[in-house]
């Protein structure tokens, strides 16, 4: 639901949680039969050969912008790409086939962990039980995620008239030994803290169940792991109907562990997800309680309103947070809300995104590929903010994730990486491996799926208009040219030292990107799925691969 005036805010539906039927569907699952693939529910995976899907049409070349990131001195410039032959073999952009092999995933290197977590600026995913990196510890090819998730049959057809609950999922696990779910949750909090994260807030979705279980079941990992990794506890006011004194017990359960998240000075960090459900009274009633139980609480609230509701809520809180904006036409409200709650005396923990698709909502945001999340990483950086929010972590059925996934690898974490070092040590991490990242949508944005899908996502109202485009988007040591395929169309151009974003009209077929100076290419990377025609189901997401890691769906 949207705040129809004001700063708008995203929220989570009702239907988003997991269900009884998931769990009884993990039980019968074994028993299905017809299974699918989670490629091709509505992808084709990239052929031995050819960057073009044969008979599909080529779409008319349109002017493009260069742009580079915001942290360096905005170019803008409006190379024409050219127009090659369709390619019979894998289309390579022009240049040497010397290539230099880049030495690490990154465009930079990462401080240490001990430098990261020194400062004062922390960083958290918001981690949604619903979906860790396995539902049911099944090969990957009949999961519950491919099985019941990624297809329309899927959960006895329930999710048809959408295509299906999800568009991506966590990147595969193999079958486990053991404890399973303890053994996964401590690879997700592995992943985040190599990626320079202090912590998961966590949303509390139920204090009983499996969503609890999971819930304590992290709690578990992150202490085994390292415990410096903190979770923080984001009771979720959408689905929790419940009094003051069950609340302040769950939570006063949950603090008895070292990982839950505490100040310096011991009070335990309580932000509850739309806090506005219950009033100020309300929550001085739950805060009284856990002190009364020898825990006192520095008070975070985050809101879906949050100029409607901080007067109110201030005296009863340490710092507050909202859920924040999908697109970067919506931006411009950030560096207010900033200075209101530092007004107010109080700490701000800023939301960064990267995207949001919601299929059974039939809605999404236009995210302008990357810009989304470069501008919302900035705004916290030049705004102020103290503390960091990625929203989110998991959560699949808004395509908000920023954990490694099958159709995304690893790229939008290591974006984050490079803004979260600025935002921690005051410094842009100096570039020191040349590095090429390409997103773009696997259809276009007036495609019309061919599977019976009824329910289409349409624009949010307010979000930026829908773009077709491949973004190129660059980390170089020194100016290179960029040589590039679209489809079959071939193009190049001059990129500078720095960061800096090339978009291209999207096309039909495969994108790659390669950087080449003096003869020498040095970072190469082609898109794992292609654009396609005629797509199964609608998908508006964007796909995401970069030349430090190999792709995900490759």
């Amino acid at each position: 639901m949207t705040k129809t005036s004001g700063p708008r805010r995203h929220r989570r539906s009702a239907a988003r949680r997991i269900s009884r039927r998931l769990w009884i569907g993990l039980v019968l699952g074994c028993m299905a039969v017809g299974l699918v693939t989670a490629g091709s529910m509505a992808l084709e995976r990239r052929p031995a050969t050819g960057h073009r899907i044969a008979g599909a049409p080529v779409r008319a070349a349109r002017p493009t912008t260069a742009r580079i990131g915001p942290s360096h001195p905005s170019v803008r410039s409006r190379p024409g790409p050219g127009t090659g032959p369709t390619p019979t073999t894998p289309a390579a952009p022009s240049g040497s086939a010397s290539t230099s092999t880049p030495a690490g995933p990154l465009p930079f290197d990462l401080p240490s962990s001990a430098v990261l977590s020194s400062s004062q600026h922390l960083v958290f995913a918001h981690y949604f039980t619903p979906y860790p990196l396995s539902l049911d510890d099944q090969p990957a090819s009949t999961d519950y995620y491919t099985r019941d998730y990624l297809t329309p049959a899927g959960e006895g057809g329930i999710h048809d008239s959408y295509g299906g609950l999800l568009r991506d999922r966590p990147l595969p696990v193999g079958p486990q030994t053991g404890d399973w779910r303890l053994t996964d949750l401590e690879q997700e909090v592995r992943t985040a803290h190599a990626a320079g994260i202090d912590g998961f807030t966590t949303d509390i979705l139920s204090l009983s169940g499996q969503n609890w279980s999971q819930l304590t079941l992290l709690i578990q990992a992150a202490a085994a792991v390292d415990p410096g990794f903190k979770i923080l506890l984001m009771p979720d006011m959408t689905s929790l109907h419940t009094d003051p004194a069950t609340l302040a017990s769950a939570i006063a359960q949950l603090a008895a562990s070292p990982s839950v998240y505490r100040l310096g000075d011991g009070r335990l960090v309580l932000s509850p997800f739309d806090a506005e459900v219950h009033t100020p009274a309300w929550w001085t009633t739950v805060l009284s309680d856990l002190h009364q139980r020898g825990l006192p609480v520095a008070f975070v609230p985050l809101f879906l309103d949050f100029q409607a509701n901080a007067r109110a809520f201030a005296p009863i809180s340490y710092g507050f947070s909202d859920w924040g904006v999908r697109s970067p036409s919506e931006q411009s409200g950030v560096a207010a809300e900033v200075a209101l709650a530092h007004s107010l005396g109080k700490l701000w923990m800023q939301p960064v995104s990267v995207q949001d698709e919601r299929p059974d909502q039939g809605i999404y945001d236009e995210a302008d590929n990357t810009e989304n999340l470069r501008d919302g990483w900035n705004q916290a950086i030049s705004d102020g903010a103290d503390w960091v929010q990625l929203t989110t972590w998991n959560d699949y059925s808004e395509s908000t994730q920023f954990a490694p996934s099958l159709h995304n690898g690893y790229v939008y974490l290591d974006l984050s990486s490079y803004y979260l070092t600025r935002f921690k040590t005051g410094q842009w991490p100096a570039i020191v491996r040349d590095t090429v990242y390409v997103t773009n949508r696997v259809q276009f944005a007036d495609a019309v799926p061919g599977d019976g899908q009824s329910l289409l996502m349409q624009p949010r109202a307010g979000t930026a208009t829908p773009r077709d485009d491949v973004e190129v988007l660059s980390f170089l040591t020194a100016p290179a040219t960029v040589d590039t395929v679209t489809g079959s169309v071939h193009g190049s151009y001059r990129a500078a030292a720095g960061v800096q974003a090339q978009l291209l009209p999207l096309q039909y077929g495969y994108n790659t990107a390669a950087v080449v100076r003096d003869g020498r290419t040095t970072a190469e990377v082609t898109s794992a799925y292609p654009v396609l025609a005629h797509p199964q189901v609608q998908d508006l997401q964007y796909y995401a691969v970069g030349s430090g890691r190999a792709p995900a769906g490759g």
